[in-house]
């Protein structure tokens, strides 16, 4: 069986590709969630790794569950509720803990169609970037479903509450100049540019003190679920530990002799 996620690696930048093109790269079987959690646990605990782009093989970026898989009661989709809800917490669920909490940031490269599941993934990324002809889809109740995945969660983060119902209540596909007007990409790009544009952005992220990118990738998750005086907290103590990494030291010497 072919590895279900590629990895690549240029300098201080790591590219993952979900790899079951044939299948539209699903993510809720086994197999793709242990890769995923094993890559980010590796991401977060070496130091040399500042910046990961995630992306698709083939036309799609991920649809999402396995259908397949669905209709046949398999890889966690059978057995009595009580069953299929451990199912859920031993399965995606701890994809979206591990991409949540990675400490490295993450960059979707969403080259085609991001539904479902599909598209929390790229809610799981820092930044994301689209294809023109991609399209997002919170389309769980198309199939009579709820996210499981904790997509009601992350989807009004990224475009409001108002939108954010609009996708779910309706399972209606977002293209991707939508995507862009409601702030759910930073950039639209051609198929043929998209890789490269999200790897460029990569590189930039990785360009920057490691140290400070990943406390201020913390500082950005804690403050949608904290309140002011709490990340106000926080930023003291991160801010603290900062002045005293070398890449400071170098940044502020540097600044004094006038680089930039």
């Amino acid at each position: 069986m072919a590895d279900p996620v590629l990895v690549e690696r240029s300098g201080h930048v790591v590219t993952w590709t979900l790899n079951l093109p044939e299948r539209r790269n699903p993510v809720s079987g086994a197999v793709v969630v242990d890769a995923l959690v094993r890559l980010a646990d590796a991401a977060d605990a070496d130091g040399s790794v500042r910046a990961v782009v995630l992306t698709g093989a083939g036309s799609a970026f991920s649809t999402g569950g396995d259908i397949a898989a669905m209709a046949a009661g398999d890889d966690g989709f059978g057995g009595p509720p009580h069953r299929q809800l451990d199912g859920y917490r031993r399965g995606i669920q701890r994809l979206t803990r591990a991409l949540y909490g990675c400490e490295v940031p993450l960059i979707a490269a969403v080259n085609g169609p991001a539904v479902g599941a599909g598209c929390d993934l790229a809610l799981l990324c820092d930044l994301r970037l689209a294809a023109t002809d991609a399209f997002f889809a919170a389309s769980f109740v198309r199939l009579g479903l709820v996210p499981g995945d904790g997509g009601a969660w992350l989807l009004p983060r990224a475009v409001g509450a108002a939108r954010a119902a609009e996708m779910l209540l309706t399972g209606d596909r977002v293209d991707a100049a939508t995507a862009l007007d409601w702030g759910l990409v930073s950039r639209v790009l051609p198929p043929g540019e998209l890789l490269a544009a999200a790897q460029e952005l990569a590189a930039r992220v990785a360009a920057r003190p490691p140290h400070a990118v990943r406390m201020a990738k913390r500082l950005l998750r804690e403050a949608q679920r904290q309140d002011l005086d709490s990340v106000l907290e926080l930023s003291a103590a991160l801010q603290a530990v900062a002045h005293h990494t070398d890449d400071h030291r170098a940044a502020v010497a540097a600044f004094a002799r006038g680089e930039r």
